[in-house]
């Protein structure tokens, strides 16, 4: 009985850890697509049908060429070779006999000569239609020949003897490949499309922003929690207030502030409005409010001061509310996009950001799909290693609600 309830007791994990897998591996494969398509080149991100890993063509170096030649799988006597790619357009024709059009030849049509000669070519009716015939051999013998469809092909040579060619679709082949990774994508972005002044702007706005909101809502929520002064309440009241009005109602009076005091297109604008937040007033209020009174009340009895007390005690006791702050704080400034769309001209390279600079970089490099995820990888990996850095305190602040007992 005991080891049938632990048979079904490890089932039962087992389901439950496959069923989370799989829904974690769907949740993290999109993410996987990004990264690996920005390591590719651009040739194989239109590869059918598409490829998670990134593949590079295998190419060989051949006397009497300048570049290297690609290599292909070409189909010898039913074995499949690896030949190089020595000319990529050649013109062929399929031939047949008038009374046998079932039974087609291919040839080069630059070594088909007209039956008769250039001079005086000669000609056949089939199925009504006037057709010219040619000269083609076959099994030593000359044959006229009607000429039923041209196309193009590859030629393709034995790396070790460059004289074995064979002729071959050159679409329907299949490339000789490796697995490989290029940062080609990642050098281009920031060196032609200026990514990397974008991150750096991102980066300074996003610490601006965040060491703001956390300095006013420490200082905010400590004096709604523990000062006493006429209104605190209502005042209290009325800023908490403020999160239902809606950001589009203040565009236009903000935008409107910024050209008065001259902060159109500059980093100023994207920084200085945003370092005030009830919500991070409230949340810092709400937890300072759980501090036990008796703690502070010692420390003014030992002769600790108002900033004394808020450095000492309340800031290291608030550190799971400070990441939970910290965290959509940075998010917020990261991943800000209309703002910047309105004050920023998005031509301004300079104080231009990264949610900008990917909307240009959409349009610039929509023929290259590594491009564009290169751009979207630099942009998206930052918040992602800045949440697995700060998890523990994160996880700590959202099981506590962001209140200590």
């Amino acid at each position: 009985m005991i080891n049938s309830q632990r048979l079904q007791k490890y089932l039962g994990n087992t389901a439950v850890y496959i069923i989370l897998s799989f829904f974690a591996f769907v949740m993290l494969f999109p993410f996987l697509v990004m990264l690996f398509t920005s390591f590719k080149y651009v040739e194989d991100t239109y590869r059918f049908p598409p490829r998670l890993l990134p593949r590079k063509p295998v190419t060989m170096e051949i006397t009497g060429f300048d570049e290297p030649l690609p290599l292909y799988y070409v189909d010898v006597n039913g074995e499949q070779r690896e030949y190089v790619l020595i000319e990529r357009t050649v013109r062929v024709a399929y031939y047949a006999a008038p009374d046998k059009p079932d039974i087609t030849y291919l040839r080069e049509v630059s070594l088909v000569q007209p039956t008769g000669g250039v001079g005086n070519p000669q000609a056949t009716i089939v199925n009504g239609e006037e057709q010219e015939l040619f000269d083609i051999k076959v099994d030593g013998q000359i044959i006229p020949m009607i000429q039923v469809e041209r196309t193009a092909m590859g030629r393709f040579a034995d790396p070790n003897d460059l004289s074995q060619t064979v002729l071959q679709n050159l679409r329907t082949s299949t490339p000789v490949e490796e697995l490989t990774a290029t940062f080609e994508s990642y050098r281009e972005v920031t060196r032609l499309h200026a990514m990397d002044r974008s991150l750096t702007n991102t980066a300074l706005v996003t610490i601006g922003v965040v060491l703001g909101q956390i300095t006013t809502s420490i200082l905010g929520g400590y004096a709604f929690a523990r000062l006493q002064f006429p209104g605190r309440d209502k005042l209290f009241v009325v800023y908490l207030g403020t999160i239902m009005v809606p950001f589009v109602v203040l565009i236009t009076p903000l935008y409107q502030l910024m050209v008065m005091i001259g902060w159109v297109d500059r980093l100023a604008s994207l920084i200085i409005p945003w370092i005030f937040t009830a919500y991070g007033t409230f949340l810092m209020r709400q937890f300072f409010l759980s501090i036990p009174k008796e703690i502070e009340e010692a420390a003014i009895i030992d002769g600790a001061s108002r900033l004394q007390i808020l450095w000492r005690i309340f800031i290291p006791a608030s550190t799971p509310a400070l990441a939970s702050l910290t965290t959509f704080t940075f998010l917020y400034a990261w991943n800000s996009f209309f703002w910047p769309l309105v004050v920023i001209n998005s031509g301004n390279e300079s104080n231009r950001v990264l949610t900008l600079a990917l909307s240009v970089l959409g349009g610039r490099a929509a023929d290259s799909p590594n491009l564009v995820l290169a751009g979207a990888a630099i942009a998206v990996l930052p918040p992602v290693l800045i949440y697995i850095l700060g998890q523990r305190f994160f996880v700590e602040s959202a099981t506590s609600s962001g209140v200590k007992g």
